[in-house]
């Protein structure tokens, strides 16, 4: 996802942040407001299928909803079921919310009240665990957000949904957490005028006079934030079928050049990320123009790009590599709770640094990683208390800052330095299909990284996921004739605790220069690195691989 953070200056957002990265455009957008709160995990309930009929008018922005969820109960102690939908509420503009009018289960009529933003359904007879229930509920309002209603910059109408990280239950009955997967089906009647993209594979279209109504449904489990559809005036254009999944463009008429030019790369990412981790995992792949609050959003097999980033006629492949890494990790593999975002962000940045280095080159990886680490540096400067792994938020939105996104890549970044290349990649892949169509914590991520290596990372993880900080080396250096070795004397001059890490140096000896890797394990220790002839210069971490400061000099001896 490519959305809204909480940077240290002069970075603002993380357009700013992906797009400086990687795309090299600039924009810049406010945090988003009145999120509403934490929205919790419902335990006692695991959603298996929503099928969602959602109907869209021209005369106004109010919509008719009627949502069919099946769902199995975990426990027997409840007497209600809640699910997250938004109370209708008036503000000095206009009334927002949903309106529940019937709850029916098996064509009967059920008891319901919407209270603190949930309905709660009271059904007769008593409520057993391990049972499936099945409740259609009926409601109609204008979302006040969730669902983005309004005009594309050509002044033509939009919906689209836009639910991350908690905003599906503006405009849908949902457990809003990404704990809960469930499959998900799609019946929107629009204005005939409107094509319709949404989850998973198309089922159907029907036209009936001056109103159209599409249906699409998923067979892979996902969680809400990425189950969305979109309704506009496209032009649709395919990419081709990668093995048998169709990939489309879907994009307004009057960006088709520049739009169209931007997704082409599409079908070659896919390839690169099914040939290093698995197959794609969903039935289609479409990248779609649109009018969102994000420079991009991975919603599942319907990947909603920023309509600006799409029309500008820069590059957008970054964004592109971005986003179709999320169908692998943030969609098919999910963090189980927030404050494991990294798990979904972080390792969706890095992937798309990885596709770049194979299409771009290893310097390219350098220079972009070099960037990451300035300004992941500088978050935690500005937040010195905040680790990878935050638990202090109150709000999802909270967790949306360069740590997860910049920080979280900076982490694979040194993993991979710690395991090599095939381990690395092998680690990805045993972690994936563990957790695929599953939840993951950072804890099953680590399990699989010393299951493939057979190394145990229990530092590593805790220096770098749970505790907040970085190393701060200052280095001195001094070649000695007598000993033909060069000594090194590292101190740690953090506050917080020491750092276990390798350090990588650099020794330029005549016109070539030698690479030694040093285990900085103390606060202050000194090494001696043998060299077959003298050395006039020390470069520190020279192919950027350690998320820290330092300031070398020389000794004068």
């Amino acid at each position: 996802m490519d959305a809204s953070l909480r940077f240290s200056p002069p970075f603002v957002s993380l357009i700013t942040l992906l797009f400086v990265l990687s795309y090299g455009t600039v924009a810049c957008q406010a945090q988003p407001a009145g999120n509403g709160g934490p929205t919790p995990a419902h335990p006692e309930i695991d959603v298996q299928h929503y099928d969602f009929r959602v109907t869209l008018s021209d005369r106004s922005d109010e919509i008719t909803g009627e949502a069919t969820v099946r769902l199995r109960l975990t426990t027997d102690t409840l007497t209600a079921i809640r699910l997250d939908l938004d109370d209708p509420q008036t503000d000095n503009v206009k009334e927002t919310g949903m309106t529940v009018t019937a709850v029916e289960e098996e064509g009967r009529s059920v008891s319901f009240r919407q209270v603190n933003d949930h309905v709660v359904i009271e059904p007769e007879g008593q409520l057993k665990e391990g049972e499936e229930r099945t409740f259609t509920i009926r409601y109609s309002g204008t979302p006040a957000d969730g669902l983005i209603i309004g005009s594309n910059r050509h002044g033509d109408r939009t919906f689209f949904g836009d639910n991350w990280p908690n905003r599906a239950r503006h405009y849908v009955p949902v457990v809003d957490h990404p704990s809960d997967k469930a499959t998900v089906a799609w019946t929107v009647d629009a204005p005939s005028r409107y094509d319709v993209v949404a989850n998973g594979e198309r089922l159907g279209q029907t036209d009936h006079g001056d109103r159209r109504v599409t249906r699409y449904r998923t067979e892979a489990t996902l969680p809400t934030k990425v189950m969305v559809f979109g309704a506009a005036e496209f032009v649709v254009d395919s990419l081709g079928v990668q093995g048998d999944i169709p990939m489309q463009s879907w994009v307004y008429p009057e960006d088709r050049g520049p739009a169209m030019r931007d997704l082409q790369v599409a079908p070659r990412i896919v390839r690169f990320f099914e040939g290093n981790i698995a197959p794609y995992p969903f039935a289609k792949l479409a990248n779609v123009q649109s009018t969102t609050r994000y420079g991009g959003m991975e919603n599942a097999s319907a990947i909603f790009y920023s309509e600006s980033a799409m029309a500008d006629g820069e590059p957008s492949t970054g964004l592109v590599a971005h986003e179709i890494a999320h169908q692998w990790f943030g969609n098919t593999v999910t963090e189980a709770d927030w404050p494991h975002l990294w798990l979904s962000e972080g390792f969706a940045t890095y992937l798309e640094k990885l596709y770049l280095e194979y299409a771009e080159g290893a310097q390219e990886m350098r220079e972009s990683m070099a960037s990451a680490r300035n300004q992941a540096l500088a978050f935690q400067r500005q937040n010195p208390d905040e680790p990878l792994v935050d638990t202090t938020y109150t709000d999802p939105a909270q967790l949306l800052t360069s740590n997860p996104y910049l920080k979280g890549a900076w982490v694979l970044h040194m993993l991979r330095f710690e395991l090599g290349d095939k381990a690395f990649w092998s680690t990805l892949q045993t972690f994936y299909e563990r957790k695929k169509s599953g939840n993951a914590t950072t804890a099953d991520f680590q399990s699989a990284a010393e299951d493939v290596s057979g190394k145990s990372l229990d530092i590593f993880f805790e220096q770098w996921t749970r505790r907040a900080g970085y190393p701060i080396l200052d280095i001195e250096w001094h070649y000695s004739d007598q000993n033909e070795a060069v000594e090194l004397t590292v101190e740690q001059v953090q506050r917080s605790p020491v750092f276990d890490v390798p350090l990588e140096i650099g020794l330029a000896i005549g016109d070539t220069e030698d690479l030694a890797t040093l285990d900085i394990t103390k606060r202050k220790e000194t090494f001696t690195v043998d060299v077959p002839a003298p050395v006039s210069d020390v470069t520190v971490d020279p192919h950027t691989w350690l998320l820290g400061e330092w300031d070398v000099h020389s000794a004068s001896k």
